[in-house]
């Protein structure tokens, strides 16, 4: 008897594991075949075979730039035609004023508070203080100087958003004076009859939707682009030099998890009408794209297809907020900033005052605008430093590691690009209603 349902069991035991095993081997071809995943993978061993091979690893760094080249090669006409699309499908509705002011403002107000929190974070948590980083300074040869911080003023700013030749401006990927040339254009096309229009605009959505066709095509190469950007890298840089900056690290890590995690969908859900866990769900896809191409203008297609398609955001509105997001919100870069400048001004002693405090805010707040969206070496913190009279002398130790500070930045940046179309939706679709009706 009692081997009988012993042997009942193991029986059941086998079949449920038989059962088992074919239902997961789906899931995990499944979770295998998303981008995402992908990417974290190629980026994990891409580190470990930098880390292992050291600077002959560079010989992968082809692959990655292939696959930033390929990106690139899309993204100024993307945002020209996406711009275009966008202006003109604003311009022939009343609340095309709010949009735009609502827009500029979310961005403005969103970047000031992540400077604030950083500041915050920086003071409470003292991520600088009791630091010696002059061993580690003393194994690099790059120098800093002050001229590398120097901003225009705001008249050159804004003389310099306006192209002389809109084709020099597109052939030289100058974002700025492209968006205020296609938003100006799409206004203009939104006045012409209808009859006129349409067949621009539709030929205009077209070029959107083979672009982005294009962007999804070379995203297939993301894993081994990011598999080679990772191993070149780590090779040439290595880790070592973190343990130096270990606390500037995590908290800067802290600072971002919480803004991309707790304020961005709080803002969603109570401005927006999204439930956060739609939204941070949603948003994993092009976060991980932003991840391998440290690129807010690369990201633009994946998120631009997220936010339309998962998201409930209209093609008019992703078309105009999403690349002006992409060049001027730069949130985690606001974040990077403030957490830098506390980190040196305790490393070296220094009391910040309230108006060095204002000056870090207001550098780090305008001078992200006109900052272009693309991956490199972000030299505005020096500025930053330089407002708040914060000596420059150890910004070469963070250079060497900005491609891993970047790769996290873009993606709070992109998070909070999407934050803003969902927001600016549920304006639109607000004023919609009160217009029906009072009529």
């Amino acid at each position: 008897m009692l081997n009988s349902y012993i042997l009942a069991v193991f029986n059941s035991f086998i079949v449920n594991s038989e059962h088992n095993e074919v239902m997961l081997v789906p899931k995990i071809k499944g979770l295998l075949s998303n981008i995402g995943v992908q990417v974290i993978i190629a980026m994990i061993i891409g580190s470990a075979v930098g880390a292992v091979m050291g600077a002959d690893a560079t010989m992968f760094a082809p692959l990655g730039e292939m696959f930033i080249k390929l990106i690139k090669m899309l993204v100024v006409p993307l945002v020209a035609v996406a711009i275009v699309s966008g202006s003109a499908g604003l311009g022939n509705s009343h609340a095309a004023g709010k949009v735009g002011f609502a827009t500029l403002g979310f961005f403005g107000v969103t970047s000031a508070v992540a400077v604030a929190l950083a500041l915050g974070m920086g003071n409470l948590l003292g991520p600088g203080k009791g630091v010696d980083i002059s061993d580690a300074l003393a194994a690099t040869s790059q120098v800093v100087t002050a001229a590398q911080g120097d901003l225009p003023s705001a008249t050159d700013t804004l003389l310099g958003m306006v192209p002389n030749n809109v084709f020099i401006s597109l052939t030289s990927g100058n974002i700025l004076q492209i968006l205020v040339f296609c938003m100006f254009f799409g206004l203009a096309l939104s006045k012409v009859t209808p009859e006129r229009r349409d067949p621009v605009l539709n030929g205009i959505n077209g070029v959107i939707d083979a672009m982005v066709w294009m962007i999804n095509q070379v995203m297939k190469i993301a894993p081994i682009g990011v598999f080679g950007l990772m191993a070149d890298a780590v090779g040439t840089y290595g880790f070592e030099e973190l343990t130096s900056i270990f606390d500037l690290a995590w908290v800067y890590l802290l600072a971002i998890a919480l803004y991309g995690f707790v304020f961005y969908p709080l803002v969603v859900k109570v401005l927006g009408g999204v439930s956060p866990v739609r939204f941070l769900t949603a948003m994993k896809r092009p976060q991980a794209v932003a991840l391998s191409t440290a690129s807010s203008m690369s990201t633009l297609p994946i998120t631009m297809d997220t936010c339309e398609k998962e998201l409930g955001v209209s093609k008019t509105t992703s078309s105009f907020v999403l690349p002006l997001g992409a060049t001027i919100n730069m949130s985690g870069n606001a974040i990077y900033y403030g957490i830098v400048a506390i980190f040196f001004a305790q490393m070296y002693g220094i009391d910040l005052s309230m108006s060095a405090y204002a000056a870090i805010i207001l550098t780090s707040t305008l001078g992200a605008v006109g900052q272009a969206g693309v991956p490199g070496p972000s030299f505005l913190v020096v500025a930053v430093l330089l407002a708040a009279g914060i000596p420059i002398d150890g910004l070469p130790l963070l250079f060497a590691l900005d491609r891993v500070f970047d790769m996290i930045r873009t993606a709070l940046n992109i998070t909070g690009d999407a934050a803003c179309a969902v927001v600016v939706e549920n304006l639109i679709a607000k004023d919609k209603t009160a217009v029906t009706e009072s009529a």
